[in-house]
């Protein structure tokens, strides 16, 4: 086990630890999350996957650990979203020389709605986009080409355009204990020593596993 790794699978240059190829200060990526890409080079996630993400919004993207995010998911960020405050949908503010407009105000051209943060364990599909300001909690799954604008229980199943709640992935009782376990902040060898229950779905001996 090795985090710290760029490609965590021999010969599968298509595969990467996340948080080693990305290195925008305003990214945070925690241990063993991947980004799997068969169409663009994958280290280059930040460039390709991470759009109008710019400084002078102050923005965050936040993932946590043991996520998996399919090729071509797409984070979209506060330049992107014209402000509604606006009469006009055109950006005047990005063009502030043209238009003899102060420069400190340019990033009132966009509604600002904020961090987009994915818990850990969730799963994002082939091609989903989340939308800015959006919170995704632990254990979700995405959708293939879902469009994420609003924010996801823990262990909940969406999809669509907009997406919506599909299910939950397990009953109440079984998403409380896990959500109590937090087994993905456990150290890398409890996991280990855990993995027949957690690949099992056995929420009882994973349990019992924590109580050592």
């Amino acid at each position: 086990m090795n985090s710290n790794l760029i490609y965590p699978r021999k010969l599968d240059k298509e595969t990467v630890y996340l948080k080693n190829v990305v290195k925008d200060p305003a990214i945070e990526v925690g241990d063993y999350t991947i980004y799997n890409d068969y169409v663009n080079d994958p280290v280059y996630f930040e460039k390709n996957n991470v759009l109008y993400h710019y400084p002078v919004n102050k923005e965050r993207l936040v993932i946590g650990r043991y996520c998996s995010i399919a090729c071509g998911a797409k984070f979209i960020f506060t330049s992107a979203n014209h402000t509604q405050r606006s009469l006009a949908t055109y950006p005047f503010g990005i063009f502030f020389d043209e238009w003899d407009l102060p420069v400190e105000r340019i990033a009132d051209t966009w509604d600002n709605k904020g961090d987009i943060v994915i818990g850990n364990d969730v799963w994002i599909g082939y091609e989903a986009v989340i939308m800015q300001g959006v919170h995704i909690g632990d254990g979700a799954v995405i959708g293939t080409r879902a469009v994420v604008t609003k924010d996801v229980e823990p262990y909940s199943i969406v999809g669509g355009i907009p997406a919506r709640t599909i299910r939950s992935r397990f009953d109440q009782p079984v998403v409380d204990a896990l959500l109590s376990l937090k087994w993905w902040n456990w150290p890398e060898e409890k996991v280990k020593a855990n993995l027949e229950a957690i690949t099992s779905g056995n929420v009882r001996k994973l349990l019992e596993g924590n109580s050592r």
